[in-house]
Protein backbone atom coordinates (compact mmCIF):
# COMPACT_ATOMS: atom_id res chain seq x y z
CA UNK A 1 0.00 0.00 0.00
CA UNK A 2 1.34 3.41 -0.98
CA UNK A 3 1.77 6.03 1.71
CA UNK A 4 -0.14 9.29 1.31
CA UNK A 5 3.12 11.02 0.40
CA UNK A 6 3.92 8.46 -2.30
CA UNK A 7 0.40 8.64 -3.70
CA UNK A 8 0.48 12.46 -3.70
CA UNK A 9 3.78 12.43 -5.64
CA UNK A 10 2.35 9.96 -8.13
CA UNK A 11 -0.65 12.20 -8.73
CA UNK A 12 1.49 15.35 -8.91
CA UNK A 13 3.60 13.77 -11.64
CA UNK A 14 0.46 13.05 -13.70
CA UNK A 15 -0.02 16.63 -14.81
CA UNK A 16 -2.63 19.29 -14.05
CA UNK A 17 -5.96 18.31 -12.54
CA UNK A 18 -9.48 19.18 -13.55
CA UNK A 19 -12.90 18.38 -12.04
CA UNK A 20 -14.32 15.17 -13.47
CA UNK A 21 -17.32 12.97 -12.82
CA UNK A 22 -16.63 9.26 -12.60
CA UNK A 23 -17.83 8.90 -16.20
CA UNK A 24 -15.31 11.51 -17.35
CA UNK A 25 -12.52 9.97 -15.26
CA UNK A 26 -13.11 6.53 -16.76
CA UNK A 27 -13.15 8.02 -20.26
CA UNK A 28 -9.89 9.82 -19.46
CA UNK A 29 -8.31 6.54 -18.34
CA UNK A 30 -9.29 4.86 -21.61
CA UNK A 31 -8.06 7.84 -23.62
CA UNK A 32 -4.69 7.92 -21.83
CA UNK A 33 -4.05 4.19 -22.22
CA UNK A 34 -5.17 4.11 -25.86
CA UNK A 35 -2.82 7.01 -26.64
CA UNK A 36 0.13 5.35 -24.88
CA UNK A 37 -0.36 1.79 -26.13
CA UNK A 38 -1.67 0.90 -29.62
CA UNK A 39 -2.49 -2.59 -28.33
CA UNK A 40 -5.32 -1.26 -26.15
CA UNK A 41 -8.68 -1.84 -27.84
CA UNK A 42 -12.13 -0.99 -26.47
CA UNK A 43 -15.34 -2.70 -27.51
CA UNK A 44 -18.76 -3.90 -26.43
CA UNK A 45 -22.45 -3.32 -27.03
CA UNK A 46 -23.04 0.27 -28.24
CA UNK A 47 -19.51 1.20 -27.15
CA UNK A 48 -18.28 2.58 -30.47
CA UNK A 49 -20.60 4.85 -32.44
CA UNK A 50 -22.99 5.57 -29.55
CA UNK A 51 -20.30 5.95 -26.89
CA UNK A 52 -21.81 3.44 -24.46
CA UNK A 53 -25.16 3.47 -22.72
CA UNK A 54 -23.66 5.71 -19.99
CA UNK A 55 -21.41 7.60 -22.46
CA UNK A 56 -18.15 6.43 -20.89
CA UNK A 57 -16.61 5.72 -24.30
CA UNK A 58 -18.04 8.77 -26.04
CA UNK A 59 -15.65 10.21 -28.65
CA UNK A 60 -13.10 7.38 -28.52
CA UNK A 61 -14.12 5.84 -31.85
CA UNK A 62 -13.89 9.21 -33.57
CA UNK A 63 -10.42 9.76 -32.07
CA UNK A 64 -8.89 6.30 -32.47
CA UNK A 65 -10.87 4.75 -35.30
CA UNK A 66 -13.20 1.80 -35.71
CA UNK A 67 -10.43 -0.77 -35.40
CA UNK A 68 -9.66 0.27 -31.80
CA UNK A 69 -13.09 1.28 -30.46
CA UNK A 70 -15.96 -0.67 -31.95
CA UNK A 71 -19.39 -2.13 -31.39
CA UNK A 72 -20.09 -5.79 -30.68
CA UNK A 73 -23.22 -7.91 -31.14
CA UNK A 74 -25.51 -8.61 -28.19
CA UNK A 75 -23.50 -11.68 -27.27
CA UNK A 76 -21.66 -11.42 -23.94
CA UNK A 77 -20.07 -14.85 -24.31
CA UNK A 78 -18.73 -13.81 -27.70
CA UNK A 79 -17.49 -10.45 -26.39
CA UNK A 80 -15.45 -12.05 -23.61
CA UNK A 81 -14.31 -14.96 -25.78
CA UNK A 82 -12.94 -12.56 -28.40
CA UNK A 83 -11.26 -10.49 -25.65
CA UNK A 84 -9.53 -13.60 -24.27
CA UNK A 85 -8.15 -14.43 -27.73
CA UNK A 86 -7.01 -10.85 -28.20
CA UNK A 87 -5.22 -10.86 -24.86
CA UNK A 88 -3.55 -14.20 -25.49
CA UNK A 89 -2.03 -12.83 -28.70
CA UNK A 90 -0.67 -9.54 -27.46
CA UNK A 91 -3.53 -7.04 -27.36
CA UNK A 92 -4.93 -5.40 -24.21
CA UNK A 93 -8.69 -5.49 -24.70
CA UNK A 94 -11.14 -3.52 -22.58
CA UNK A 95 -14.50 -5.21 -23.02
CA UNK A 96 -17.70 -3.65 -21.70
CA UNK A 97 -20.63 -5.72 -20.46
CA UNK A 98 -23.42 -3.15 -20.72
CA UNK A 99 -24.84 -4.03 -17.28
CA UNK A 100 -23.31 -6.43 -14.74
CA UNK A 101 -26.62 -8.31 -14.86
CA UNK A 102 -25.73 -9.40 -18.41
CA UNK A 103 -22.49 -11.18 -17.57
CA UNK A 104 -24.10 -14.58 -16.95
CA UNK A 105 -23.98 -15.74 -20.61
CA UNK A 106 -20.23 -15.01 -20.46
CA UNK A 107 -19.66 -16.78 -17.14
CA UNK A 108 -18.04 -19.86 -18.70
CA UNK A 109 -15.63 -17.73 -20.73
CA UNK A 110 -14.72 -15.61 -17.69
CA UNK A 111 -14.41 -18.43 -15.17
CA UNK A 112 -13.27 -21.43 -17.22
CA UNK A 113 -11.08 -19.62 -19.76
CA UNK A 114 -9.90 -16.13 -18.75
CA UNK A 115 -9.27 -16.89 -15.08
CA UNK A 116 -7.41 -20.15 -15.79
CA UNK A 117 -5.45 -19.43 -18.95
CA UNK A 118 -2.20 -18.48 -17.21
CA UNK A 119 -2.30 -21.55 -14.96
CA UNK A 120 -3.48 -24.00 -17.61
CA UNK A 121 -0.70 -22.94 -19.99
CA UNK A 122 1.99 -22.84 -17.28
CA UNK A 123 2.48 -19.14 -18.01
CA UNK A 124 2.86 -19.48 -21.79
CA UNK A 125 -0.31 -17.44 -22.29
CA UNK A 126 -1.95 -14.72 -20.22
CA UNK A 127 -5.31 -12.99 -20.42
CA UNK A 128 -4.56 -9.28 -19.91
CA UNK A 129 -8.14 -8.19 -20.37
CA UNK A 130 -10.32 -5.77 -18.45
CA UNK A 131 -14.07 -6.36 -18.30
CA UNK A 132 -15.99 -3.20 -17.37
CA UNK A 133 -19.44 -3.62 -15.88
CA UNK A 134 -21.82 -0.95 -14.52
CA UNK A 135 -23.28 -2.46 -11.35
CA UNK A 136 -25.78 -1.83 -8.57
CA UNK A 137 -29.03 0.07 -8.45
CA UNK A 138 -30.06 3.66 -8.47
CA UNK A 139 -31.66 4.01 -11.89
CA UNK A 140 -34.89 2.10 -11.18
CA UNK A 141 -33.71 -0.66 -13.48
CA UNK A 142 -35.42 -3.46 -11.60
CA UNK A 143 -34.16 -7.03 -11.45
CA UNK A 144 -32.25 -7.12 -14.75
CA UNK A 145 -30.33 -3.82 -14.57
CA UNK A 146 -29.43 -3.43 -10.88
CA UNK A 147 -27.51 -6.45 -9.61
CA UNK A 148 -24.27 -6.42 -7.61
CA UNK A 149 -22.64 -9.79 -8.42
CA UNK A 150 -19.16 -9.02 -7.06
CA UNK A 151 -19.12 -12.05 -4.73
CA UNK A 152 -19.26 -14.39 -7.71
CA UNK A 153 -16.04 -12.97 -9.12
CA UNK A 154 -14.16 -12.85 -5.81
CA UNK A 155 -14.85 -16.59 -5.49
CA UNK A 156 -12.99 -17.36 -8.74
CA UNK A 157 -9.26 -17.99 -8.47
CA UNK A 158 -7.34 -16.10 -11.13
CA UNK A 159 -9.61 -13.04 -11.34
CA UNK A 160 -9.02 -9.62 -9.86
CA UNK A 161 -12.14 -7.73 -8.79
CA UNK A 162 -12.18 -3.94 -8.46
CA UNK A 163 -14.87 -1.37 -7.53
CA UNK A 164 -13.97 2.33 -7.21
CA UNK A 165 -15.96 4.86 -5.17
CA UNK A 166 -14.77 8.14 -6.68
CA UNK A 167 -13.35 9.66 -9.89
CA UNK A 168 -9.69 9.91 -8.87
CA UNK A 169 -9.56 6.22 -7.90
CA UNK A 170 -11.68 5.20 -10.88
CA UNK A 171 -9.11 6.54 -13.35
CA UNK A 172 -6.05 5.22 -11.52
CA UNK A 173 -7.57 1.79 -10.95
CA UNK A 174 -8.76 1.44 -14.55
CA UNK A 175 -5.31 2.30 -15.90
CA UNK A 176 -3.79 -0.26 -13.51
CA UNK A 177 -6.33 -2.84 -14.63
CA UNK A 178 -5.57 -2.29 -18.32
CA UNK A 179 -1.83 -2.53 -17.71
CA UNK A 180 -2.19 -5.68 -15.55
CA UNK A 181 -1.42 -9.08 -17.10
CA UNK A 182 -4.29 -10.74 -15.23
CA UNK A 183 -8.00 -10.58 -16.10
CA UNK A 184 -9.66 -7.80 -14.11
CA UNK A 185 -13.38 -7.44 -13.41
CA UNK A 186 -13.92 -3.69 -13.16
CA UNK A 187 -17.25 -2.89 -11.51
CA UNK A 188 -18.62 0.67 -11.77
CA UNK A 189 -21.42 1.72 -9.36
CA UNK A 190 -24.05 3.45 -11.47
CA UNK A 191 -25.18 5.63 -8.57
CA UNK A 192 -21.74 7.24 -8.50
CA UNK A 193 -21.34 7.97 -12.20
CA UNK A 194 -22.42 11.59 -11.79
CA UNK A 195 -21.96 12.18 -8.06
CA UNK A 196 -21.99 10.58 -4.59
CA UNK A 197 -25.34 10.02 -2.88
CA UNK A 198 -26.08 9.45 0.78
CA UNK A 199 -28.91 6.95 0.36
CA UNK A 200 -31.73 9.42 1.06
CA UNK A 201 -33.10 8.92 -2.45
CA UNK A 202 -31.36 11.29 -4.87
CA UNK A 203 -29.91 13.76 -2.39
CA UNK A 204 -26.21 14.28 -3.13
CA UNK A 205 -23.68 14.30 -0.32
CA UNK A 206 -21.76 16.95 -2.22
CA UNK A 207 -21.52 17.71 -5.95
CA UNK A 208 -18.50 16.06 -7.55
CA UNK A 209 -17.36 19.47 -8.75
CA UNK A 210 -16.83 20.59 -5.14
CA UNK A 211 -15.18 17.42 -3.79
CA UNK A 212 -11.41 16.92 -3.67
CA UNK A 213 -11.80 13.39 -5.07
CA UNK A 214 -13.08 14.83 -8.34
CA UNK A 215 -9.86 16.76 -9.03
CA UNK A 216 -8.41 14.20 -11.39
CA UNK A 217 -4.97 14.46 -13.04
CA UNK A 218 -5.32 14.65 -16.79
CA UNK A 219 -2.22 12.52 -17.47
CA UNK A 220 -1.17 8.96 -16.74
CA UNK A 221 -1.13 7.62 -13.19
CA UNK A 222 -1.98 4.32 -11.52
CA UNK A 223 -3.64 3.28 -8.28
CA UNK A 224 -2.37 -0.05 -6.89
CA UNK A 225 -4.92 -2.82 -7.46
CA UNK A 226 -4.36 -4.47 -4.07
CA UNK A 227 -4.55 -1.34 -1.94
CA UNK A 228 -7.43 -0.15 0.23
CA UNK A 229 -7.85 3.48 1.26
CA UNK A 230 -8.82 5.05 4.57
CA UNK A 231 -11.72 7.16 3.31
CA UNK A 232 -12.45 8.58 6.76
CA UNK A 233 -10.12 8.14 9.75
CA UNK A 234 -11.74 7.34 13.08
CA UNK A 235 -11.21 5.80 16.50
CA UNK A 236 -14.48 4.23 17.67
CA UNK A 237 -15.30 1.57 15.07
CA UNK A 238 -14.15 0.28 11.68
CA UNK A 239 -16.41 0.21 8.64
CA UNK A 240 -15.37 -2.10 5.80
CA UNK A 241 -17.12 -1.22 2.57
CA UNK A 242 -16.72 -0.28 -1.09
CA UNK A 243 -18.42 1.50 -3.97
CA UNK A 244 -21.56 3.50 -3.23
CA UNK A 245 -21.70 2.31 0.36
CA UNK A 246 -18.54 4.30 1.17
CA UNK A 247 -20.60 7.48 0.85
CA UNK A 248 -23.63 6.04 2.63
CA UNK A 249 -21.39 5.00 5.53
CA UNK A 250 -19.84 8.46 5.69
CA UNK A 251 -23.31 9.98 5.89
CA UNK A 252 -24.26 7.53 8.66
CA UNK A 253 -21.16 8.50 10.64
CA UNK A 254 -22.02 12.19 10.28
CA UNK A 255 -25.64 11.69 11.30
CA UNK A 256 -24.89 9.49 14.32
CA UNK A 257 -21.84 11.42 15.52
CA UNK A 258 -19.90 8.15 15.84
CA UNK A 259 -16.18 8.43 15.05
CA UNK A 260 -16.09 5.68 12.43
CA UNK A 261 -13.01 4.78 10.43
CA UNK A 262 -14.24 3.95 6.93
CA UNK A 263 -12.11 1.64 4.80
CA UNK A 264 -12.77 1.86 1.06
CA UNK A 265 -11.56 -1.52 -0.19
CA UNK A 266 -11.27 -0.43 -3.86
CA UNK A 267 -9.77 -3.84 -4.68
CA UNK A 268 -12.12 -6.55 -3.43
CA UNK A 269 -9.76 -9.32 -4.45
CA UNK A 270 -6.84 -9.48 -3.91
CA UNK A 271 -7.71 -7.88 -0.60
CA UNK A 272 -5.65 -5.42 1.45
CA UNK A 273 -6.12 -7.38 4.68
CA UNK A 274 -3.30 -5.53 6.45
CA UNK A 275 -5.22 -2.24 6.40
CA UNK A 276 -8.32 -4.01 7.75
CA UNK A 277 -6.28 -5.74 10.46
CA UNK A 278 -4.69 -2.56 11.70
CA UNK A 279 -7.96 -0.64 11.82
CA UNK A 280 -10.04 -3.29 13.61
CA UNK A 281 -7.30 -3.93 16.17
CA UNK A 282 -7.23 -0.19 16.84
CA UNK A 283 -11.00 0.37 17.19
CA UNK A 284 -12.17 -3.01 18.53
CA UNK A 285 -15.45 -2.79 16.64
CA UNK A 286 -16.36 -3.60 13.04
CA UNK A 287 -19.30 -3.03 10.69
CA UNK A 288 -19.37 -4.51 7.17
CA UNK A 289 -21.59 -2.79 4.58
CA UNK A 290 -22.47 -3.70 0.99
CA UNK A 291 -25.38 -3.26 -1.39
CA UNK A 292 -25.53 -6.87 -2.64
CA UNK A 293 -27.73 -9.52 -1.08
CA UNK A 294 -26.72 -10.78 2.36
CA UNK A 295 -26.45 -14.56 2.08
CA UNK A 296 -23.06 -15.60 0.68
CA UNK A 297 -22.31 -11.97 -0.16
CA UNK A 298 -18.73 -10.72 -0.06
CA UNK A 299 -19.43 -9.32 3.39
CA UNK A 300 -19.56 -12.86 4.75
CA UNK A 301 -15.94 -13.40 3.70
CA UNK A 302 -14.90 -10.05 5.18
CA UNK A 303 -16.64 -10.90 8.45
CA UNK A 304 -14.92 -14.29 8.59
CA UNK A 305 -11.49 -12.79 7.97
CA UNK A 306 -11.95 -10.20 10.72
CA UNK A 307 -13.22 -12.87 13.12
CA UNK A 308 -10.25 -15.12 12.39
CA UNK A 309 -7.58 -12.44 12.59
CA UNK A 310 -8.92 -9.94 15.14
CA UNK A 311 -11.06 -12.01 17.53
CA UNK A 312 -9.19 -11.10 20.71
CA UNK A 313 -9.34 -7.39 19.86
CA UNK A 314 -13.11 -7.24 19.31
CA UNK A 315 -15.22 -5.48 21.93
CA UNK A 316 -18.55 -6.36 20.26
CA UNK A 317 -19.97 -8.75 17.64
CA UNK A 318 -19.32 -7.76 14.03
CA UNK A 319 -22.33 -6.09 12.40
CA UNK A 320 -23.32 -6.62 8.76
CA UNK A 321 -25.60 -4.33 6.72
CA UNK A 322 -26.59 -5.45 3.21
CA UNK A 323 -29.30 -5.56 0.58
CA UNK A 324 -32.25 -7.88 1.04
CA UNK A 325 -32.19 -11.59 0.22
CA UNK A 326 -34.68 -11.15 -2.60
CA UNK A 327 -34.73 -10.55 -6.34
CA UNK A 328 -34.05 -6.88 -6.86
CA UNK A 329 -37.25 -4.91 -6.11
CA UNK A 330 -38.24 -2.21 -8.57
CA UNK A 331 -40.84 -0.38 -6.48
CA UNK A 332 -38.86 -0.64 -3.21
CA UNK A 333 -35.42 0.18 -4.57
CA UNK A 334 -34.49 2.82 -2.00
CA UNK A 335 -35.68 0.62 0.85
CA UNK A 336 -33.56 -2.24 -0.51
CA UNK A 337 -30.40 -0.15 -0.38
CA UNK A 338 -28.63 -0.01 2.97
CA UNK A 339 -29.27 3.65 3.76
CA UNK A 340 -27.85 5.90 6.49
CA UNK A 341 -30.62 4.85 8.90
CA UNK A 342 -29.86 1.12 8.67
CA UNK A 343 -26.10 1.67 8.63
CA UNK A 344 -26.31 4.14 11.52
CA UNK A 345 -28.38 1.65 13.54
CA UNK A 346 -25.62 -0.93 13.07
CA UNK A 347 -23.05 1.60 14.25
CA UNK A 348 -25.09 2.18 17.42
CA UNK A 349 -25.50 -1.55 18.08
CA UNK A 350 -21.74 -2.05 17.76
CA UNK A 351 -21.08 0.79 20.21
CA UNK A 352 -23.65 -0.34 22.78
CA UNK A 353 -22.52 -3.96 23.09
Amino acid sequence: MLTKTEQAKLLADAGPTQPMTMIQALRSALDVTMARDPNVVVFGEDVGYFGGVFRVTEGLQQKYGKSRCFDAPINEGGIVGVAIGMGAYGLRPVAEIQFADYFYPAADQIISEAARLRFRSAGDFTAPLTIRMPCGGGIYGGQTHSQSPEAIFTHVCGLRTVMPSNPIDAKGLLISAIECDDPVIFLEPKRLYNGPFDGHHDRPVVPWSKHELCNVPTGHYTTPLESAAIFRPGQELTVITYGTMVWVSACAAAETGIDAEIIDLRSLWPLDIETIDASVKKTGRCVVVHEATRTCGFGAELLSLVQERCFYHLEAPIERVTGWDTPYPHAQEWAYFPGPERVGAAFKRAMEK
